[in-house]
């Protein structure tokens, strides 16, 4: 076993640079494109999107095919992954023991969970399609932390280097 170096919980951390889309102009575009919402205030709208999204993500974690996004964005699903080849080391029992130690995930028989977002499959093809990205908000991320050991094997099960797509094709052969 290698020997394992704790991190320096006080030495200087990077953050990455955060946009949000939930700004002052954002909401008054909206406003402008909606009028007979431009009573509402910014913090009830905001307070309605989480609400909404929180919503979508459970939404994704119960239904085992996922859930199609508004407006033909796409779907998002949560995937049974095999576990990765490289090392997963779990941090809080290897700074006990000062060894390394990984992670073996004995609930889920070693497999792992992956939020997946495809937009393949939509009904209407939109341009540059291929440049959208999603990534998940902190409380999604945990949210399927916490519920997936409890009932995994319900979960499409993804093979390492798949393409998504190939489900979709699949699907109408």
């Amino acid at each position: 076993m290698n020997k394992f170096n704790k991190p320096d919980l006080k030495a200087p951390r990077f953050r990455h640079k955060r946009l949000s889309l939930l700004n002052k102009n954002t909401f008054n575009l909206f406003k402008e494109s909606k009028p007979m919402y431009s009573d509402i205030d910014n913090t009830k709208l905001k307070e309605i999107i989480r609400i909404f999204n929180g919503r979508l993500y459970k939404a994704a974690v119960d239904n085992r095919d996922g859930v199609e996004l508004p407006e033909s964005l796409g779907y998002i699903f949560i995937g049974t992954c095999p576990p990765a080849k490289s090392s997963n080391p779990n941090f809080a029992i290897s700074g006990e023991h000062g060894k390394v130690l990984k992670n073996k995930n004995w609930e889920t028989d070693g497999n792992v969970a992956k939020i997946f977002y495809t937009n393949w499959s939509t009904k209407y093809r939109f341009k540059n399609r291929e440049l959208w990205g999603f990534t998940a908000c902190r409380t999604f991320k945990r949210f399927v932390a916490k519920t997936y050991p409890k009932n995994w094997i319900k979960y499409i099960k993804v093979k390492n280097r798949f393409r998504v797509s190939q489900m979709y094709t699949n699907i109408k052969k």
